[in-house]
């Protein structure tokens, strides 16, 4: 067995701009969500388990909106109507507009994991089920309390497993199980302001004292690669068809857009410069590349197949092989310098010497995901050694004289819904196993850079992301090129105007072109994905597109008002269609 095994856990934390930029409304409340029972939760499992060390990557289009949040805390004042039912003081009170959203979103939770436990819970939802069964939809004779129950119940289901733990209030509110008062409702949403508001501080903690390297993403989380050049998405297929707009107007500058505010905002948040990039989607090129390292990004990251795709003779041709080739990071021959002018990150939070080349690491597509799909489905216990044992075999067949890096690299909010109880003793067992294991060092990839680990030589990357190792995720169907072709005619109609704008006008005309530029509205279009999330984020991207025309002062085209997903059918994508195999079929 080889004396060490670097291990590079990363979790990546992102949601898209939910807001409407016309009323500061919240649309869909995943933010605060996630950071009450996600972003929260995964800080817990550090703190109790010191000796651990990961990488947690942070968009900056999620930790504004955090921002946002703690904000309508401090002030009392809620642009979201699940909040609001919790505030309100007479239920019959609730405007119509809240009443229908408390309805459409307090029962998008994993059933098995997240209803099911709960008597209280589950008998609202049997209520519900019976209002609108056979099509019909009796639910206008729900009643205030019904509503304000409900809001209730789904924010105590979203809480983390340790704060349960902890709070003696929710215990008693899940004992309880109906009939909350209106004082009852204030002190959960008095404790819900409390975790939204602390829970960047502990990440910044922790990065502190070295447990955590934080990363960023170029700010509102673009499809790189397909900004820059949508000619990009042939290079994994050959014969992906193509929006009928030859390329997104100044797409590599609005790229090097993104990643500037991504950098300023990472600094100003968090007291230094990020070390590294994570690529929205994972998604590289050469030409991306190039932008990042001229930014003073030390290190980039995808997935496997992305590294496959950019081989000879990609797949394996003798034992061991794709473990050679997989386990190590690369540079890219004759590739981007990071900046001279960035300083190097520190060993331990954020390098001790510049590096000679951009650091590229490829995540091991199965090991990410077994956590992200298959463990959930296991005793915690079992999976946690399970998944120490497959490192240790990597250990035990590992022939080189440079130690193996794994990098085990996966969305770090959405698996755990999931897990029975949020997946706590997976976590807790797993942090317990890898911290005391003596061959198996937890280690951030600014470590291995201070560390000045051997690199191989990449002589070309294939433009992919980790997801199948194309891009035909974002571009290709008709209704996702559809979408592109929408971009560019906002995007030109941007162009012509923008110069004519006042200073003030003219930077919130790029703050809504930002959002536009999210790659998760591409994500949503397909079939595949459940109906009602298509139909969300299809009406949300169209509002974005309308609220940017607005400020540009330009006629919204009719062609906004009809849904760019056509069908009126959906799928049952695995996991809901937040999270994706890296490979079609099982792990």
């Amino acid at each position: 067995m080889s004396k060490r095994l670097d291990l590079v856990l990363f979790w990546h934390m992102h949601q898209p701009d939910y807001r409407d930029a016309g009323t500061g409304e919240f649309l869909l409340p995943w933010v605060y969500l996630h950071a009450l029972k996600d972003y929260s939760d995964m800080a817990a499992h550090l703190e109790r388990h010191p000796g651990m060390r990961v990488v947690v990557n942070f968009v900056p289009v999620l930790t504004r909106q955090i921002d946002d949040y703690v904000e309508q805390f401090a002030s009392g004042v809620f642009r979201d109507p699940l909040l609001r039912a919790l505030a309100v003081e007479e239920p019959g009170a609730l405007s119509r507009y809240d009443r229908a959203q408390v309805l459409d979103l307090c029962f998008r939770a994993n059933p098995r994991t997240m209803i099911e436990p709960f008597a209280g819970f589950t008998r609202l939802a049997d209520i519900h089920r019976r209002c609108t069964a056979d099509g019909s939809d009796l639910t206008d004779y729900l009643s205030g309390e019904y509503l304000t129950d409900l809001a209730t119940w789904y924010h105590l289901a979203w809480t983390s497993e340790t704060l349960r733990r902890e709070q003696v209030l929710l215990r008693r509110l899940i004992a309880q199980g109906a009939q909350y008062t209106h004082a009852q409702r204030v002190e959960l949403l008095a404790l819900i302001g409390v975790e939204i508001t602390r829970v960047i501080g502990r990440w910044r903690d922790l990065a502190a004292r070295g447990q955590v390297e934080l990363s960023t993403t170029p700010d509102c989380h673009p499809l790189a690669p397909l900004m820059v050049d949508f000619v990009s998405a042939r290079d994994a297929v050959p014969n992906s068809e193509l929006p009928v707009a030859a390329c997104y107007p100044g797409g590599s500058g609005r790229v090097e857009a993104h990643i500037e505010r991504a950098f300023d905002e990472h600094k100003a948040r968090f007291g230094v410069p990020p070390a590294g990039v994570w690529p929205a989607e994972g998604a590289v090129s050469e030409a991306v590349l190039a932008i990042l390292a001229a930014r003073g990004s030390q290190w980039s990251a995808s997935g496997e197949a992305v590294l496959m795709h950019s081989l000879p003779l990609a797949r394996e041709t003798k034992p061991g092989e794709r473990a050679r080739r997989l386990y190590r990071p690369y540079t890219l021959v004759d590739g981007p310098l990071p900046s001279a002018g960035t300083p190097p990150a520190r060993a331990g939070s954020q390098a001790e010497a510049a590096p000679t080349g951009m650091r590229l690491f490829f995540r091991d597509d199965r090991l990410s995901d077994l956590i992200g799909f298959d463990y959930s489905k296991r005793h915690s216990g079992e999976a946690a050694a399970q998944f120490v044992a497959e490192l240790e075999a990597i250990a035990a067949d590992w022939e080189e004289p440079t130690p193996p890096v794994v990098s085990v690299m996966l969305d770090g909010e959405n698996a755990w819904e999931h897990f029975p109880y949020n997946g706590y003793y997976f976590l807790d067992e797993l942090y317990r196993r890898l911290a005391a294991h003596p061959v198996i060092n937890t280690t951030t990839f600014a470590e291995l850079i201070a560390r000045d680990v051997p690199t191989a030589a990449l002589a070309r990357l294939s433009a992919g992301s980790w997801v199948y190792g194309d891009l035909a995720t974002w571009v290709g169907a008709p209704e996702k090129n559809r979408a592109w072709d929408l971009l560019v005619a906002a995007k030109q109609a941007f162009d012509r105007v923008v110069d004519t704008l006042a200073p003030a006008a003219r930077e919130e005309a790029l703050r809504r072109l930002a959002v536009c530029e999210g790659s998760d509205w591409f994500w949503w279009f397909g079939d595949y994905n459940p109906e009602q999330t298509i139909a969300s984020f299809d009406s949300l991207f169209r509002l974005h597109l309308t609220r940017l025309y607005e400020c540009l002062g330009i006629a919204v085209p009719a062609v906004l008002s009809d849904r760019i997903h056509a069908s009126a059918e959906g799928g049952d994508a695995e996991g809901g269609g937040s999270m994706r195999r890296s490979a079609p079929g099982p792990g």
